[in-house]
Protein backbone atom coordinates (compact mmCIF):
# COMPACT_ATOMS: atom_id res chain seq x y z
CA UNK A 1 0.00 0.00 0.00
CA UNK A 2 1.25 3.50 -0.66
CA UNK A 3 2.09 6.24 1.70
CA UNK A 4 -0.76 8.37 0.52
CA UNK A 5 -3.20 4.86 0.68
CA UNK A 6 -1.59 4.47 4.52
CA UNK A 7 -2.39 7.75 5.20
CA UNK A 8 -5.87 7.96 3.88
CA UNK A 9 -6.47 4.63 5.94
CA UNK A 10 -5.31 5.99 9.63
CA UNK A 11 -7.55 9.19 8.42
CA UNK A 12 -11.11 7.00 7.88
CA UNK A 13 -9.80 5.16 11.00
CA UNK A 14 -9.47 8.07 13.07
CA UNK A 15 -12.55 9.74 12.00
CA UNK A 16 -14.95 6.49 12.93
CA UNK A 17 -12.84 6.35 16.61
CA UNK A 18 -13.98 10.22 16.81
CA UNK A 19 -17.57 8.99 15.56
CA UNK A 20 -18.20 6.14 17.33
CA UNK A 21 -16.38 8.28 20.46
CA UNK A 22 -19.21 10.96 20.03
CA UNK A 23 -22.40 8.41 19.67
CA UNK A 24 -21.05 6.42 22.82
CA UNK A 25 -20.93 9.96 24.44
CA UNK A 26 -24.19 11.30 23.28
CA UNK A 27 -25.69 7.58 24.81
CA UNK A 28 -24.06 8.02 28.17
CA UNK A 29 -25.27 11.22 28.10
CA UNK A 30 -29.18 9.68 26.93
CA UNK A 31 -29.03 7.50 29.61
CA UNK A 32 -28.19 9.36 32.38
CA UNK A 33 -29.94 11.83 31.58
CA UNK A 34 -33.21 12.91 34.52
CA UNK A 35 -35.58 15.21 33.13
CA UNK A 36 -36.49 18.22 34.79
CA UNK A 37 -40.44 16.83 35.92
CA UNK A 38 -41.72 19.91 35.39
CA UNK A 39 -43.84 21.06 38.08
CA UNK A 40 -45.11 24.18 38.72
CA UNK A 41 -43.31 26.48 41.52
CA UNK A 42 -46.95 27.06 42.60
CA UNK A 43 -48.03 23.82 43.60
CA UNK A 44 -46.21 23.89 46.91
CA UNK A 45 -48.82 27.07 47.92
CA UNK A 46 -51.55 23.76 47.14
CA UNK A 47 -53.14 21.89 49.76
CA UNK A 48 -53.10 18.00 48.99
CA UNK A 49 -56.70 16.66 48.45
CA UNK A 50 -56.02 13.02 49.61
CA UNK A 51 -60.05 12.02 49.19
CA UNK A 52 -59.89 13.24 45.82
CA UNK A 53 -56.14 11.54 45.27
CA UNK A 54 -58.19 8.11 45.62
CA UNK A 55 -60.39 9.11 42.68
CA UNK A 56 -57.72 10.07 41.19
CA UNK A 57 -56.07 6.44 41.92
CA UNK A 58 -59.48 5.17 40.17
CA UNK A 59 -59.52 7.06 37.17
CA UNK A 60 -55.77 5.66 36.44
CA UNK A 61 -57.35 2.00 37.26
CA UNK A 62 -54.32 1.47 39.24
CA UNK A 63 -55.21 -0.82 42.12
CA UNK A 64 -56.30 -3.41 39.37
CA UNK A 65 -52.42 -3.27 37.72
CA UNK A 66 -50.91 -2.83 41.07
CA UNK A 67 -52.65 -5.77 42.73
CA UNK A 68 -51.88 -9.37 42.42
CA UNK A 69 -54.88 -11.98 42.89
CA UNK A 70 -55.18 -12.65 46.19
CA UNK A 71 -52.54 -10.21 47.05
CA UNK A 72 -52.61 -6.99 49.43
CA UNK A 73 -53.96 -3.82 47.31
CA UNK A 74 -50.98 -1.74 45.30
CA UNK A 75 -48.50 -3.88 46.65
CA UNK A 76 -47.47 -5.14 42.75
CA UNK A 77 -46.87 -8.58 41.45
CA UNK A 78 -49.72 -8.96 39.11
CA UNK A 79 -47.75 -10.18 35.67
CA UNK A 80 -48.31 -8.26 32.54
CA UNK A 81 -47.60 -10.02 29.09
CA UNK A 82 -45.68 -8.38 26.85
CA UNK A 83 -44.12 -9.75 23.30
CA UNK A 84 -40.63 -10.30 24.82
CA UNK A 85 -42.24 -12.42 28.20
CA UNK A 86 -44.19 -11.45 31.37
CA UNK A 87 -43.19 -8.44 33.42
CA UNK A 88 -44.62 -7.94 37.14
CA UNK A 89 -46.02 -4.89 38.53
CA UNK A 90 -44.42 -2.75 41.13
CA UNK A 91 -45.34 -2.22 44.64
CA UNK A 92 -46.95 1.59 45.32
CA UNK A 93 -47.30 1.27 48.83
CA UNK A 94 -45.49 3.60 51.30
CA UNK A 95 -43.42 0.67 52.12
CA UNK A 96 -39.69 2.33 52.61
CA UNK A 97 -38.13 -0.72 51.48
CA UNK A 98 -40.22 -2.13 48.54
CA UNK A 99 -42.48 0.42 48.02
CA UNK A 100 -42.61 4.17 47.37
CA UNK A 101 -41.97 5.36 50.86
CA UNK A 102 -38.81 6.60 50.30
CA UNK A 103 -39.56 8.62 46.83
CA UNK A 104 -39.82 12.41 46.99
CA UNK A 105 -42.48 14.03 45.13
CA UNK A 106 -40.55 15.20 42.31
CA UNK A 107 -39.25 11.22 42.28
CA UNK A 108 -42.98 10.28 41.79
CA UNK A 109 -43.71 12.78 38.92
CA UNK A 110 -40.64 12.09 37.15
CA UNK A 111 -41.34 8.07 36.97
CA UNK A 112 -45.27 8.72 36.24
CA UNK A 113 -43.94 11.25 33.28
CA UNK A 114 -41.02 10.01 32.29
CA UNK A 115 -41.02 6.17 33.42
CA UNK A 116 -37.64 6.96 35.93
CA UNK A 117 -36.91 5.10 38.75
CA UNK A 118 -35.21 7.58 42.03
CA UNK A 119 -32.04 4.89 41.15
CA UNK A 120 -32.55 6.09 37.79
CA UNK A 121 -33.76 3.02 36.06
CA UNK A 122 -36.02 3.01 33.26
CA UNK A 123 -39.59 1.41 33.50
CA UNK A 124 -41.09 -0.65 30.97
CA UNK A 125 -43.70 1.26 28.71
CA UNK A 126 -46.15 -1.37 29.90
CA UNK A 127 -46.26 1.36 32.67
CA UNK A 128 -48.38 3.76 30.69
CA UNK A 129 -46.02 6.79 31.29
CA UNK A 130 -46.82 7.84 27.89
CA UNK A 131 -50.34 8.61 28.96
CA UNK A 132 -49.78 9.78 32.21
CA UNK A 133 -48.08 12.59 31.24
CA UNK A 134 -50.11 14.33 30.33
CA UNK A 135 -51.67 14.33 33.80
CA UNK A 136 -51.58 17.67 35.56
CA UNK A 137 -49.89 18.75 38.62
CA UNK A 138 -52.70 18.76 40.72
CA UNK A 139 -53.86 15.19 39.72
CA UNK A 140 -50.32 14.26 40.77
CA UNK A 141 -50.25 15.90 44.04
CA UNK A 142 -53.38 14.45 45.21
CA UNK A 143 -52.75 11.09 43.56
CA UNK A 144 -49.20 11.03 45.75
CA UNK A 145 -50.57 12.12 49.13
CA UNK A 146 -53.15 9.32 48.87
CA UNK A 147 -50.51 6.73 47.83
CA UNK A 148 -48.65 7.97 50.60
CA UNK A 149 -51.34 8.90 53.64
CA UNK A 150 -54.08 6.32 53.14
CA UNK A 151 -52.50 2.86 51.60
CA UNK A 152 -51.40 0.57 53.88
CA UNK A 153 -47.50 -0.05 53.87
CA UNK A 154 -46.73 -3.69 52.40
CA UNK A 155 -43.79 -4.98 52.75
CA UNK A 156 -43.87 -6.94 49.37
CA UNK A 157 -40.04 -7.31 46.90
CA UNK A 158 -39.79 -6.63 43.38
CA UNK A 159 -40.63 -9.99 41.04
CA UNK A 160 -38.08 -10.43 38.59
CA UNK A 161 -39.15 -10.57 35.16
CA UNK A 162 -39.89 -13.10 32.54
CA UNK A 163 -38.04 -11.52 30.01
CA UNK A 164 -34.37 -13.51 28.77
CA UNK A 165 -31.47 -11.81 29.32
CA UNK A 166 -29.76 -9.25 27.65
CA UNK A 167 -33.54 -8.27 26.83
CA UNK A 168 -33.57 -7.34 30.98
CA UNK A 169 -31.22 -4.58 30.19
CA UNK A 170 -32.65 -1.55 30.69
CA UNK A 171 -30.58 1.36 29.20
CA UNK A 172 -31.76 0.56 26.12
CA UNK A 173 -35.34 1.78 27.24
CA UNK A 174 -33.58 5.23 27.52
CA UNK A 175 -33.35 5.32 23.67
CA UNK A 176 -36.56 3.91 23.31
CA UNK A 177 -38.10 6.91 25.45
CA UNK A 178 -36.22 9.76 23.78
CA UNK A 179 -36.91 8.45 20.20
CA UNK A 180 -41.03 7.77 21.32
CA UNK A 181 -41.95 9.52 24.59
CA UNK A 182 -43.74 12.99 24.48
CA UNK A 183 -43.75 14.09 27.82
CA UNK A 184 -45.74 17.61 27.39
CA UNK A 185 -48.63 18.37 29.52
CA UNK A 186 -52.31 18.27 27.99
CA UNK A 187 -53.14 21.25 26.67
CA UNK A 188 -57.05 22.34 26.16
CA UNK A 189 -58.65 22.88 22.42
CA UNK A 190 -60.04 26.67 23.12
CA UNK A 191 -62.17 25.35 20.04
CA UNK A 192 -63.97 22.79 22.28
CA UNK A 193 -66.06 23.40 25.36
CA UNK A 194 -65.20 22.40 28.45
CA UNK A 195 -66.88 18.86 28.48
CA UNK A 196 -64.70 17.41 25.18
CA UNK A 197 -61.69 18.73 27.16
CA UNK A 198 -62.18 16.65 30.14
CA UNK A 199 -63.25 14.19 28.07
CA UNK A 200 -59.93 14.11 26.03
CA UNK A 201 -57.97 14.53 29.35
CA UNK A 202 -59.36 11.33 30.75
CA UNK A 203 -58.90 9.03 27.59
CA UNK A 204 -55.70 10.62 26.48
CA UNK A 205 -53.99 10.89 30.14
CA UNK A 206 -55.50 9.17 33.38
CA UNK A 207 -57.32 6.27 31.47
CA UNK A 208 -54.87 5.83 29.06
CA UNK A 209 -57.40 4.13 26.55
CA UNK A 210 -54.49 4.82 23.85
CA UNK A 211 -52.10 1.87 25.64
CA UNK A 212 -54.57 -0.57 24.68
CA UNK A 213 -56.59 0.85 21.99
CA UNK A 214 -53.75 2.18 19.53
CA UNK A 215 -52.01 0.15 17.21
CA UNK A 216 -48.28 -0.08 17.50
CA UNK A 217 -45.20 0.05 15.87
CA UNK A 218 -41.85 -2.24 14.57
CA UNK A 219 -40.58 -0.68 18.27
CA UNK A 220 -43.74 -1.23 19.90
CA UNK A 221 -44.85 2.53 20.44
CA UNK A 222 -48.14 3.53 20.17
CA UNK A 223 -48.77 5.04 17.12
CA UNK A 224 -50.03 8.50 18.14
CA UNK A 225 -50.45 9.50 21.43
CA UNK A 226 -52.44 12.26 21.48
CA UNK A 227 -55.13 12.23 18.97
CA UNK A 228 -53.38 14.00 16.35
CA UNK A 229 -54.36 11.19 13.52
CA UNK A 230 -56.85 9.04 12.90
CA UNK A 231 -54.51 6.04 14.09
CA UNK A 232 -55.55 7.40 17.52
CA UNK A 233 -57.36 4.55 19.51
CA UNK A 234 -58.14 2.74 15.98
CA UNK A 235 -57.76 -0.79 17.54
CA UNK A 236 -54.78 -2.70 18.50
CA UNK A 237 -53.30 -6.77 19.94
CA UNK A 238 -52.91 -7.46 23.12
CA UNK A 239 -52.23 -10.30 25.50
CA UNK A 240 -53.74 -12.62 22.69
CA UNK A 241 -57.10 -10.00 22.74
CA UNK A 242 -57.98 -7.18 19.93
CA UNK A 243 -59.24 -4.23 21.57
CA UNK A 244 -61.54 -2.27 19.47
CA UNK A 245 -61.71 0.43 17.41
CA UNK A 246 -63.25 3.49 19.56
CA UNK A 247 -63.21 5.81 16.57
CA UNK A 248 -66.36 6.47 14.37
CA UNK A 249 -66.58 3.91 12.03
CA UNK A 250 -69.77 2.10 11.19
CA UNK A 251 -69.02 -1.24 11.53
CA UNK A 252 -65.92 -2.13 13.72
CA UNK A 253 -66.31 0.94 15.50
CA UNK A 254 -68.33 3.58 18.08
CA UNK A 255 -70.14 5.65 14.93
CA UNK A 256 -73.76 3.82 14.93
CA UNK A 257 -73.16 3.70 18.91
CA UNK A 258 -74.84 6.85 20.97
CA UNK A 259 -73.28 8.58 24.01
CA UNK A 260 -75.40 7.20 26.28
CA UNK A 261 -74.23 3.79 25.04
CA UNK A 262 -70.92 4.20 25.53
CA UNK A 263 -71.74 5.19 29.12
CA UNK A 264 -73.56 2.26 29.47
CA UNK A 265 -70.75 0.14 28.46
CA UNK A 266 -68.19 2.16 31.25
CA UNK A 267 -71.13 1.39 33.99
CA UNK A 268 -72.25 -1.98 33.10
CA UNK A 269 -69.84 -3.45 30.83
CA UNK A 270 -73.03 -4.15 28.47
CA UNK A 271 -75.21 -2.57 26.20
CA UNK A 272 -77.36 -3.17 23.48
CA UNK A 273 -74.27 -3.27 21.49
CA UNK A 274 -71.82 -5.46 22.83
CA UNK A 275 -70.21 -6.41 26.06
CA UNK A 276 -66.56 -6.28 27.53
CA UNK A 277 -64.21 -9.23 27.27
CA UNK A 278 -60.68 -9.66 28.55
CA UNK A 279 -58.65 -6.99 30.32
CA UNK A 280 -62.11 -4.63 29.39
CA UNK A 281 -63.37 -6.82 31.92
CA UNK A 282 -61.31 -5.61 34.71
CA UNK A 283 -61.40 -2.05 33.79
CA UNK A 284 -65.01 -1.97 34.58
CA UNK A 285 -64.86 -4.11 37.36
CA UNK A 286 -62.19 -1.95 39.12
CA UNK A 287 -62.13 1.84 37.61
CA UNK A 288 -64.98 3.13 35.08
CA UNK A 289 -67.93 1.64 36.69
CA UNK A 290 -67.15 4.08 40.00
CA UNK A 291 -66.61 6.81 37.70
CA UNK A 292 -68.77 9.83 38.13
CA UNK A 293 -71.61 10.06 35.73
CA UNK A 294 -70.16 13.79 34.50
CA UNK A 295 -66.80 12.16 33.64
CA UNK A 296 -68.46 9.03 31.85
CA UNK A 297 -70.73 11.59 29.87
CA UNK A 298 -67.05 13.96 29.33
CA UNK A 299 -65.72 10.48 27.90
CA UNK A 300 -68.43 9.53 25.11
CA UNK A 301 -68.64 12.80 23.98
CA UNK A 302 -64.68 12.53 23.23
CA UNK A 303 -65.28 9.41 21.88
CA UNK A 304 -67.71 10.30 19.89
CA UNK A 305 -66.41 13.48 18.02
CA UNK A 306 -63.29 11.36 16.57
CA UNK A 307 -63.59 10.93 13.04
CA UNK A 308 -63.38 7.35 11.24
CA UNK A 309 -60.24 5.06 11.18
CA UNK A 310 -58.40 4.76 7.63
CA UNK A 311 -60.85 2.52 6.20
CA UNK A 312 -58.34 -0.13 4.27
CA UNK A 313 -58.68 -3.14 5.05
CA UNK A 314 -61.62 -2.77 7.86
CA UNK A 315 -64.93 -4.35 7.59
CA UNK A 316 -68.62 -3.23 6.79
CA UNK A 317 -71.96 -4.08 8.19
CA UNK A 318 -75.33 -3.21 6.49
CA UNK A 319 -78.14 -4.78 8.60
CA UNK A 320 -80.15 -7.92 6.90
CA UNK A 321 -82.36 -10.24 7.77
CA UNK A 322 -81.08 -12.65 5.12
CA UNK A 323 -79.66 -15.31 7.65
CA UNK A 324 -82.02 -15.75 10.05
CA UNK A 325 -84.94 -16.27 6.56
CA UNK A 326 -81.63 -19.22 6.25
CA UNK A 327 -81.59 -20.53 9.19
CA UNK A 328 -85.58 -20.56 10.01
CA UNK A 329 -85.65 -22.59 6.78
CA UNK A 330 -83.34 -24.96 8.21
CA UNK A 331 -81.18 -24.66 5.36
CA UNK A 332 -78.00 -23.62 6.24
CA UNK A 333 -75.45 -26.12 5.40
CA UNK A 334 -71.67 -24.57 6.45
CA UNK A 335 -70.17 -25.99 8.90
CA UNK A 336 -69.96 -22.91 10.53
CA UNK A 337 -73.65 -22.09 10.54
CA UNK A 338 -74.35 -25.70 11.72
CA UNK A 339 -72.12 -25.37 14.76
CA UNK A 340 -74.05 -21.83 15.63
CA UNK A 341 -77.36 -23.95 15.39
CA UNK A 342 -75.63 -26.05 17.68
CA UNK A 343 -73.97 -24.49 20.50
CA UNK A 344 -74.51 -20.47 19.92
CA UNK A 345 -78.19 -19.76 18.91
CA UNK A 346 -80.32 -20.43 21.81
CA UNK A 347 -78.58 -17.48 23.66
CA UNK A 348 -77.10 -14.98 20.47
CA UNK A 349 -80.62 -16.34 18.73
CA UNK A 350 -81.17 -17.02 14.99
CA UNK A 351 -81.03 -13.38 14.19
CA UNK A 352 -77.51 -12.98 15.92
CA UNK A 353 -79.36 -10.08 17.92
CA UNK A 354 -78.78 -11.83 21.69
CA UNK A 355 -80.68 -10.80 24.50
CA UNK A 356 -80.49 -6.78 25.60
CA UNK A 357 -77.93 -6.57 28.29
CA UNK A 358 -77.71 -10.45 28.79
CA UNK A 359 -76.61 -11.85 25.85
CA UNK A 360 -74.38 -9.47 23.31
CA UNK A 361 -75.62 -9.25 20.20
CA UNK A 362 -73.39 -10.29 16.93
CA UNK A 363 -74.54 -8.53 14.25
CA UNK A 364 -72.66 -5.34 14.03
CA UNK A 365 -70.38 -5.99 17.10
CA UNK A 366 -67.11 -3.85 17.03
CA UNK A 367 -65.66 -6.65 18.48
CA UNK A 368 -66.80 -9.12 16.22
CA UNK A 369 -66.06 -7.11 13.08
CA UNK A 370 -62.20 -5.87 13.97
CA UNK A 371 -59.61 -6.58 11.24
CA UNK A 372 -57.87 -8.39 13.85
CA UNK A 373 -60.01 -11.34 15.32
CA UNK A 374 -58.37 -12.39 18.09
CA UNK A 375 -60.84 -11.32 21.10
CA UNK A 376 -63.91 -13.42 19.17
CA UNK A 377 -61.86 -16.81 18.91
CA UNK A 378 -60.07 -16.21 22.52
CA UNK A 379 -63.97 -15.85 23.73
CA UNK A 380 -65.16 -18.85 21.37
CA UNK A 381 -62.25 -21.06 22.80
CA UNK A 382 -61.94 -19.90 26.51
CA UNK A 383 -65.63 -18.60 27.13
CA UNK A 384 -65.76 -14.98 29.29
CA UNK A 385 -68.07 -13.62 32.27
CA UNK A 386 -69.37 -10.26 32.16
CA UNK A 387 -68.43 -8.31 34.99
CA UNK A 388 -70.55 -8.08 38.10
CA UNK A 389 -71.46 -4.05 38.52
CA UNK A 390 -74.12 -2.18 40.31
CA UNK A 391 -75.64 -1.53 36.95
CA UNK A 392 -75.45 -4.86 35.93
CA UNK A 393 -75.26 -7.52 39.20
CA UNK A 394 -75.43 -10.40 37.28
CA UNK A 395 -72.10 -11.37 35.62
CA UNK A 396 -73.84 -13.47 32.88
CA UNK A 397 -70.86 -15.95 31.18
CA UNK A 398 -70.84 -17.86 28.18
CA UNK A 399 -69.02 -21.11 28.21
CA UNK A 400 -65.67 -22.14 26.73
CA UNK A 401 -65.84 -24.58 23.85
CA UNK A 402 -61.83 -25.07 22.83
CA UNK A 403 -62.44 -28.34 24.41
CA UNK A 404 -65.56 -29.18 22.36
CA UNK A 405 -64.67 -28.08 19.18
CA UNK A 406 -60.91 -28.14 16.82
CA UNK A 407 -59.22 -25.55 15.03
CA UNK A 408 -60.51 -25.86 11.56
CA UNK A 409 -64.23 -25.96 13.81
CA UNK A 410 -63.87 -22.86 15.63
CA UNK A 411 -62.43 -20.97 12.33
CA UNK A 412 -65.68 -22.25 10.43
CA UNK A 413 -67.65 -20.92 13.09
CA UNK A 414 -65.86 -17.57 13.64
CA UNK A 415 -65.81 -16.89 10.39
CA UNK A 416 -69.71 -17.61 9.86
CA UNK A 417 -70.09 -14.94 12.70
CA UNK A 418 -68.22 -12.27 11.04
CA UNK A 419 -69.96 -12.67 7.33
CA UNK A 420 -73.89 -12.70 7.87
CA UNK A 421 -76.82 -10.93 9.71
CA UNK A 422 -74.68 -7.98 7.45
CA UNK A 423 -71.27 -8.94 9.39
CA UNK A 424 -68.89 -8.03 6.04
CA UNK A 425 -65.47 -9.60 7.90
CA UNK A 426 -62.66 -11.67 5.79
CA UNK A 427 -62.81 -15.33 7.32
CA UNK A 428 -60.68 -16.75 10.27
CA UNK A 429 -58.16 -19.49 9.24
CA UNK A 430 -57.46 -22.30 11.55
CA UNK A 431 -53.96 -21.31 11.79
CA UNK A 432 -55.11 -18.33 13.56
CA UNK A 433 -57.14 -19.98 16.11
CA UNK A 434 -54.19 -22.51 16.70
CA UNK A 435 -51.79 -19.78 17.58
CA UNK A 436 -54.16 -18.45 19.71
CA UNK A 437 -55.10 -21.73 21.31
CA UNK A 438 -51.22 -22.34 22.35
Amino acid sequence: MSATGRRLRRSWAISALALAAIIAAAMIALVAHRPDPGISPTLSQRQPDVARGAYIALLGDCAFCHTATGGAAFAGGLPLATPLGAIYSSNITPDRDTGIGRYSFPDFVRAMRDGIRPDGARLYPAMPYTAYAKVSDDDLQDLFAYLQSAVAPVHAAAHATDIPWPLTMRWPLAIWIGAFHDDARFIADGARDVQWNRGAYLVQGLAHCGSCHTPRGLFLQEKDLSGKSNLYLSGSRLEGTSPINLRGNDADGLGRWSAAAIVELLKAGRNAESAVSGTMVDVVRHSTQDMSDQDLAAIAVYLKSLSPAPASGRASFVASDTTLRTLLAGSEQATGGRIYMDSCAACHRLSGGGESLAFPTLAGNPTVLSSDPSSLITVILNGSRAPSTAAAPTGLAMPDFGWRYDDADIAALASFVRSNWGNGAPAVTAAQVAQLRR
